[in-house]
């Protein structure tokens, strides 16, 4: 009898312990930039709406291009003060062949647009109406901006809200790759 409450009170926390990693956000591209790898951006085949202008994209039709990609909704206090760092960031890249991705996440269209307009944002947005996309990069709070070279391979990942040195050298970083 000890023996089978040993193995059920294993048992559990074995279930305990899988509960945990299957409910914590996906962190396994951070590991792998970590460490030097660069792995491929998930679903970059997922069609998406535009946000503004009709239509929708791929994150894989922008192939041969540096992206920077960055996960964000007009309620983000974070993503506010970014903004213009970001808007500044795709002017540098546009003239380097590159551009700035913008994918909201969990706000609605008209809040999405208007902060669109009240910062200016010149480069294309898309809404990941399933949440899936996001799902694929681990993302669960924002900013999150992920910096993917020309082959499509994710060099660099921020977690939070970025400055211009740490974009700065992740498009660098990409530019290299």
């Amino acid at each position: 009898m000890p023996v089978l409450v040993g193995l059920a009170g294993l048992a559990l926390v074995g279930l305990l312990v899988y509960g945990v990693l299957t409910l914590s956000p996906k962190r396994t591209l951070d590991e792998a930039v970590e460490h030097g790898q660069h792995p491929l951006a998930p679903s970059a085949q997922t069609q998406m709406p535009l946000l503004a202008g009709g239509g929708t994209r791929t994150l894989a039709s922008y192939r041969g291009k540096v992206v920077v990609l960055n996960f964000w909704a007009s309620w983000c206090t974070p993503c506010q003060e970014e903004a213009p760092i970001l808007q500044r960031a795709d002017r540098t890249l546009l003239r380097r062949g590159g551009t700035m991705l913008g994918v909201t996440f969990r706000d609605s269209s008209p809040d999405s647009q208007g902060f669109v307009k009240h910062y200016r944002i010149a480069y294309p947005n898309l809404r990941d109406t399933t949440g899936e996309f996001a799902q694929a990069y681990g993302t669960t709070q924002i900013p999150e901006t992920f910096v993917i070279d020309r082959y499509g391979h994710i060099v660099a990942i921020s977690r939070g809200e970025i400055n211009e040195p740490w974009l700065d050298h992740a498009i660098t970083l990409a530019q290299s790759a």
